[in-house]
């Protein structure tokens, strides 16, 4: 099993920077990938980003360029640094880590949103 735990989203202007971090215990060394999906309301979760083990970290095309996802191996930490934040990034995002057997795993959500 793996425990994942979000901190860091909030209320910021458009315009303006969050740092999300997800904090991950349990079997972490079952870990292969990790990353960020986000879900607004009306509307399908989604990815906004994936830093694989040892592979090319992955983002959505309306994030690139804003978003910087990075991983801190000793402290067992993914990180999602929002610069330009718009209104549309405003959602409850979500962290996810999969483990080598493909079995996948939530966190409980931190709500970020962005006024226009």
């Amino acid at each position: 099993q793996v425990r994942l735990v979000e901190s860091g989203g909030g209320l910021v202007q458009a315009g303006g920077s969050l740092r999300l971090s997800c904090a991950a215990s349990g079997s972490i060394f079952s870990i292969n990938t990790m990353g960020w999906y986000r879900q607004a309301p009306g509307k399908q979760r989604e990815l906004v980003a994936t830093i694989p083990r040892g592979g090319s970290i992955n983002y959505a095309d309306s994030v690139k360029g804003r978003f910087t996802i990075s991983k801190e191996y000793v402290k067992n930490t993914v990180y999602l640094q929002m610069n330009s934040l718009k209104p549309e990034d405003t959602a409850v995002y979500y962290c996810y880590a999969q483990s080598l057997g493909s079995q996948g795993y939530w966190g409980q959500g931190t709500q970020v949103t962005v006024s226009s």
